[in-house]
């Protein structure tokens, strides 16, 4: 299954994480983040396969979460109702997103995705 490469075409990090894996030869299918909104279902799956924390999917950056003020509210709000959430919007999402069978990268570091598809292409 190659995987999943979940942008927003205007953002230059996503450009350089595409740039990245363009010239890295890796496979991907591309998902415009903002067209086709990750469902609470996906959000769930990539969660729990990313081990990182569910704060950690969110766009802490964008307007929309501050606009929300999403900072004071995330505390108080259960997973469940925090997968709704970033379902409603894709701004609201952390992006790019990487999501393979076994893993999920979060946002572009350059060092954690070599690091994670050279290890993937290793065990096939």
């Amino acid at each position: 299954m190659k995987p999943l490469f979940i942008e927003y075409p205007p953002c230059t990090t996503c450009r350089k994480a595409k740039k990245w894996l363009d010239e890295h030869c890796a496979e991907y299918s591309d998902r415009h983040i903002k067209e086709q909104n990750p469902t609470a279902e996906e959000l769930k799956t990539w969660h729990t396969r990313s081990g990182l924390p569910l704060k950690r999917f969110f766009n802490t950056s964008g307007l929309l979460y501050k606009n929300m003020n999403l900072k004071d509210k995330l505390p108080s709000m259960s997973e469940e109702e925090q997968y709704a959430l970033l379902a409603t919007d894709g701004m609201l999402v952390k992006r790019p997103i990487l999501a393979g069978e076994d893993f999920v990268l979060v946002g572009f570091k350059e060092a954690e995705w070599s690091a994670r598809l050279l290890e993937t292409r290793e065990s096939l």
